[in-house]
């Protein structure tokens, strides 16, 4: 890969929206590890999920107490199911044993699998779909392919991120 090549990857883009942080990054090398982890440490990421084949010894960030999910599915292509309940079930409990902490994840270039993932958790937390691919969008310019979008606009949330009532049984609500 040449330098100008890697000079054109975007540096990592956080999203954050009610209390929830995701770090979008495109994949690390052996030889970058060291780069990745310190901005995982800096962000306080202590989760990493790989949706891209495993081309890198994940042994340093066990070593720094950052758990790595091996969740691969094919590049360009929307997640599967399984996928998608698993990357739910990790935000459900990251978020509620640690409000606002950051969840990172990763493909090759952090600009289709990763992005999507993100973009899915958003609208699981009430935003609608065009306006979470333009946050995204905004940080990670190139996300998100056709095909993907078509199936963001297709997909149908069912409120698994959204904030449930307080302890007097009144809406969580913010006014404009």
């Amino acid at each position: 890969m040449t330098a100008a090549m890697k000079a054109r990857r975007p540096e990592p883009a956080e999203i954050e929206f009610k209390s929830m942080r995701y770090l979008i990054m495109d994949r690390p090398t052996d030889s970058t590890i060291d780069k990745f982890i310190e901005e995982l440490k800096k962000r306080g990421a202590k989760d990493v999920v790989r949706v891209c084949d495993p081309t890198y010894n994940t042994e340093r960030l066990k070593e720094e107490g950052i758990r790595v999910l091996d969740w691969q599915f094919d590049d360009g292509s929307p997640p599967p199911a399984a996928v998608v309940e698993d990357w739910f079930n990790l935000l459900k409990t990251r978020f509620r044993e640690e409000p606002g902490c950051c969840v990172a994840v990763h493909c090759v270039a952090g600009l289709g699998r990763a992005p999507v993932l993100v973009a899915l958790a958003l609208m699981e937390s009430g935003m609608k779909y065009e306006d979470a691919v333009e946050l995204i969008r905004q940080k990670r310019k190139g996300a998100i392919n056709a095909k993907q979008l078509s199936y963001l606009e297709h997909y149908r949330p069912k409120s698994r991120l959204k904030q449930k009532n307080n302890r007097n049984g009144h809406q969580n609500c913010t006014i404009l």
